[in-house]
């Protein structure tokens, strides 16, 4: 059996080869045993027992956690939050960018169809890309990560100068009618290429009119927007892009507005859960606000609201909704 084709593009990627146990780890950067294993999960891996599974990549980011911790710039437990939230970001990064690269590769010619398996050759042509590919990508995730850490800490300093109104915000969601059935009926490429429009669409819109993307749930997005007015200009823009995307199905948005409760980069709370009532109980290609929503988006030039009928909703009590019949251009 010869060697194993992975071995070499580990070693680009991860700088060398494998060649540390995790007593190893332990004994050289003075981490206890237990912070480790739960660090290393935390990323999302699961335990490499007893095997050389680490290079010297994994020994200097043990020891990095292991200084931090040591000159008091975090404890054990923000130690493991950040290395959660680190794994579960990158993990979903690394999938996507893959895919992205892999698809300009074989549509190159560069690769065979994946479904045709990869021979040798095709090894060496993705450890190449990924050698030239993998200092350039990291140097632009650091930049994208200082950005959103800027954006991030700029929008927290606001609402700590305006204390009384930090837990407001107007909450939406927008959602593609019937994807189920469409899940159903299409390729997974198809499906694939279908839900990344609907994602690259969706999240150019809301970055423009000044909302916030909080996540993407293949059919569904979440944002938050500091303003109902800012609300109602995302949803008015999200129908209008998705309508030009012919192999888009429609959107139907719900918008709430509400204290809300912000943790890890989600957003939580009653003004969430009734925005995605509210967007469940949409048409195609419409979108349904609550009272309060209604309450400023009335003051907006161009805009009228239809009010619906009261619904009793689960959890949530009688709903009053409106929905938006005409909105600012």
């Amino acid at each position: 059996m010869g060697p194993d084709p992975t071995l070499a593009l580990d070693r680009v990627i991860l700088g060398g080869d494998p060649i540390y146990t995790r007593t190893d780890l332990l004994e050289r950067s003075g981490v206890p045993d237990r912070l480790a294993r739960t660090l290393w999960r935390a990323l999302g891996f699961p335990d490499a027992g007893g095997a050389r599974a680490f290079a010297e990549i994994d020994l200097l980011a043990l020891q990095t956690v292991g200084r931090l911790i040591e000159e008091h710039l975090l404890d054990e437990e923000t130690a493991i939050v950040v290395a959660r939230s680190l794994g579960q970001s990158t993990a979903r990064l690394a999938d996507w960018q893959t895919e992205a690269v892999g698809r300009l590769l074989t549509d190159r010619g560069e690769l065979p169809d994946v479904d045709a398996g990869l021979d040798p050759e095709s090894m060496d042509t993705i450890a190449a890309r990924a050698g030239e590919l993998i200092g350039p990508l990291g140097a632009l995730l650091d930049y994208a990560w200082r950005r959103q850490l800027v954006a991030v800490l700029d929008r927290r300093l606001a609402r700590a100068e305006a204390a009384a109104e930090e837990a407001v915000a107007t909450v939406g969601f927008a959602d593609l009618v019937g994807f189920t059935r469409l899940s159903r009926q299409l390729v997974d490429a198809d499906l694939a290429a279908l839900v990344e429009s609907f994602e690259a669409a969706s999240a150019d819109v809301v970055a423009a009119t000044g909302a916030q993307l909080v996540k993407t749930v293949g059919d569904e997005i979440l944002f938050v927007a500091p303003t109902a007015a800012v609300a109602v200009a995302t949803a008015q823009r999200l129908h209008d892009v998705h309508r030009q995307l012919p192999e888009v199905p429609q959107v139907r948005i719900g918008l709430a507005t509400g204290h809300v409760l912000r943790r890890m980069g989600d957003v939580f709370g009653a003004t969430v859960n009734l925005a995605s009532r509210l967007t469940a109980f949409a048409r195609p290609g419409k979108t349904l606000v609550d009272a309060a929503t209604a309450a400023e988006a009335e003051e907006l030039p161009g805009v009228r609201l239809r009010q619906q009928a009261p619904r009793r909703v689960r959890g949530v009590g009688v709903v009053r909704a409106f929905e938006l019949i005409g909105m600012q251009n």
